[in-house]
């Protein structure tokens, strides 16, 4: 079960059986990923499409190490091309990536079995919801004129409406006529209070003020 089911010299049924169990396999990685996760609608279709192809590629190489640096280098191209993702999709296309190779030399077995491994683990993990931020968890960027003074200006704001507040970053913008305040706080209740908002805007001179559950990447 776990041998390669390619032998020299190869066959069409050989190239078929590996070919559509990458495939298959693509399928159900692009759903696990995809479960209970927000994403580009480009994404599953990476992940169907990529076992295949390097399932291919990996057939093609047959061992050449000049045509599998060749490879690794279009690779690398094609990813620094490319938006940056999340570590969950980055960890589906490396998913996918090891499905490719495994299946493109032979061991659909061995693709099999450790797709059940990192399916298994992924499904469990998100129901748990391990690794994500408290419901509470909001990031809050707040705009303030050059002449304010950022340092406690909004502490009793925080104390009415939040259980924890920490200024994480602090940035100039509009050639430095203005500040950009990036807080990590945490809300009172499940949904933030127009109040709230309200009372920022007041103090801040009715500037722009965003505040929801954002990546790290996205509050840059």
């Amino acid at each position: 079960m776990f041998n390669s089911v390619i032998t020299a010299p190869m066959t069409v049924s050989m190239f078929l059986i590996c070919l559509f169990g990458a495939l298959v396999l693509g399928v159900l990685n692009a759903l696990v990923f995809s479960f209970r996760s927000q994403h580009s609608g480009s994404l599953p279709f990476a992940l169907v499409l990529l076992p295949p192809i390097v399932t291919l590629v990996i057939m093609m190489v047959n061992g050449n190490i000049g045509a599998g640096l060749g490879v690794a280098g279009t690779f690398s191209l094609i990813r620094f091309r490319s938006a940056p993702g999340t570590a969950r999709e980055l960890s589906g296309l490396f998913t996918g990536t090891a499905i490719g190779l495994a299946c493109g030399m032979g061991y659909v077995g061995i693709a099999a079995l450790f797709f059940l491994i990192v399916a298994a683990t992924v499904i469990v993990l998100t129901l748990l919801r391990f690794g994500e931020n408290s419901r509470s968890f909001r990031q809050l960027k707040i705009t303030i004129p050059e002449n304010l003074d950022y340092d406690g200006l909004f502490d009793d704001i925080f104390e009415k409406y939040t259980t924890s507040h920490e200024l994480a970053k602090v940035k100039t913008t509009n050639m430095g006529t203005l500040y950009e305040l990036n807080y990590h706080i945490h809300i009172k209740g499940s949904e933030v209070s127009k109040e709230f908002i309200d009372e920022l805007r007041c103090r801040n001179g009715n500037l722009n003020i965003i505040c929801g559950r954002e990546s790290d990447k996205d509050m840059l």
